[in-house]
């Protein structure tokens, strides 16, 4: 309050205080002078206006206590010591923060020739003109083609590794074993399968005794095993480290048991029991289509019809279903559904249809997936998939729930259902389907360079440290009885059966 009749005073400038660190009391007004240069306190001086504060002023008084109390400070650190952590920072703002990991090494076998261009020289002949079964043999290794075949994943990987591929990949290739991470096994093992049933040879056709088949599948996979278990780097693990393709849902079954402890890359888990295959160890792959990828872009308006399938109508186990689909499906409008088996004509149609149709069925065949999911995705056919013990590649990467439509066994087969079901689906919502498989399209493309071989390596060295993990655990583990109690939930052959 002020005196009446006074005019009220002037309140005086409150004088700008910067509390000192509460660590620390204020330094003694020498050790400032001497600590601050004469040109720093200069330029304060004429900084400071008479009433208000300037904001450089501010900063350097800030500076100048901070820089004091870290040499004042008990735990202050040395010159040397702030000048390392000082580069070290900036090395670290320097290096991207998600630099990718160092590749996992991969020795790739070199195999005797029968197990890899041996097989497709056999299956050549298998093929062959009459009279015609030996020139194969004349073919040079590099300029053999793998036939076209919907498990040719094992022939793009064998290849990818032989040329060793660009340096920034999941793995890397290594001449020396004792310096691999993990161990490929490239034996052609679908393609094996397929060459039986098989013609005797020329010359065993024309003798008495002709019974004999000049190539057995069954024989060149225990070939293999014998090759396999006399080479060092298998027996040391008991081949947990050693990667084989087997895509096919028979292939490699006579061995299957032997090799369970290793990387098993299939298709799914169809013929394979649970001792004998599992996700936590295990890659799923991808088809390679059969059918021309479209090359438009997102639209409805040039695919008039609704759904489309054509293939086998009677299959086996869960491809049963397939029957009863063709009875709920077949007098549809706008629905084409039509039986038919592999030939060229096939899928010359089976393109025409995918590429005009919004939808594709992917019933269940003998096993849970087919070749025909991916020939719908590569087409941006939206695929609806009936089958309820389907696995999928990459659903690291891919939520099939973008690119895809999931119906129940059970409801798929009711009349009407799976008709009203696509009809309700508006155009918007099929672009948006299409406009997501296009998104993840090269995951199915094996030609593709950042396709599917890239991302199937990547998911092989990403089960590089349990396999490490097992290792190391094994080699502590003592004599086990089978009392039920073991709970790695990991598929393990048992030191028996590999005596076998």
């Amino acid at each position: 309050m002020w005196e009446r009749g006074r005019l009220p005073r002037k309140p005086r400038p409150s004088p700008i205080l910067v509390p000192p660190p509460p660590a620390s009391p204020p330094p003694p007004p020498r050790l400032l002078a001497f600590l601050l240069p004469r040109s720093l306190l200069s330029l304060a001086a004429r900084a400071m206006p008479s009433r208000r504060p300037s904001p450089l002023l501010l900063l350097l008084l800030a500076l100048a206590l901070a820089f004091l109390f870290l040499l004042l400070s008990p735990s202050a650190p040395s010159a040397s010591h702030l000048s390392s952590s000082l580069a070290s920072a900036a090395a670290a703002v320097s290096t991207p923060a998600s630099s990718p990991p160092a590749p996992v090494k991969i020795y790739m076998y070199d195999l005797p020739a029968k197990f890899t261009y041996g097989v497709v020289r056999s299956y050549m002949a298998a093929r062959a003109r009459a009279g015609a079964a030996g020139a194969a043999s004349a073919i040079p290794d590099d300029e053999l083609r793998y036939p076209g075949h919907q498990h040719s994943a094992e022939w793009w990987l064998f290849k990818d590794l032989r040329r060793r591929g660009p340096r920034d990949r999941p793995v890397a290739r290594v001449d020396d074993p004792a310096d691999a991470d993990l161990f490929y096994v490239p034996f052609f093992s679908s393609l094996s399968l397929v060459v039986n049933p098989i013609r005797p040879s020329a010359a065993a056709a024309n003798a008495s005794d002709a019974a004999e088949p000049a190539y057995s599948d069954e024989s060149t996979q225990e070939e293999l095993l014998v090759w396999l278990e006399r080479q060092p780097y298998w027996r040391r693990h008991q081949g947990r480290d050693h990667v084989f393709i087997c895509q096919d849902p028979n292939a490699l079954y006579r061995v299957v048991d032997r090799i369970s402890n290793a990387v098993l890359l299939i298709s799914d888990f169809g013929r394979l029991r649970s001792e004998q295959a599992s996700l936590v160890k295990d890659v799923i792959l991808p088809y390679a289509h059969r059918i021309n990828s479209f090359q438009g872009d997102v639209g409805v308006e040039s695919r008039p019809s609704l759904l489309f399938f054509m293939g086998n109508r009677y299959r086996k186990e869960g491809g049963k279903v397939r029957d009863t689909l063709f009875q709920v499906l077949e007098n549809e409008a706008d629905v084409i559904i039509k039986h038919g088996a592999q030939s060229r004509e096939s899928r010359r149609m089976a393109t025409r249809g995918m590429h005009s149709s919004k939808f594709c069925l992917h019933p269940a065949g003998d096993t849970p997936s087919a070749c025909r999911l991916f020939d719908a995705l590569v087409s941006l056919c939206v695929p609806v998939i009936v089958s309820d013990y389907i696995e999928l590649p990459f659903e690291d990467v891919i939520d099939y729930r973008n690119i895809s439509i999931f119906v129940e066994t059970s409801k798929a087969v009711q009349p009407g259902f799976l008709t009203s079901t696509l009809r309700g689906i508006s155009s918007q919502r099929i672009l948006e389907y299409q406009r997501e498989i296009k998104k993840v399209k090269h995951y199915f493309e094996y030609e593709d360079s950042n396709g599917p071989v890239n991302q199937i390596w990547h998911q092989v060295s990403s089960k590089a440290p349990l396999i490490k993990l097992l290792i190391n655990r094994d080699k502590r583990l003592v004599e086990r009885g089978t009392n039920g109690t073991d709970c790695s939930c990991i598929c393990s052959t048992t030191k028996e059966l590999l005596r076998k």
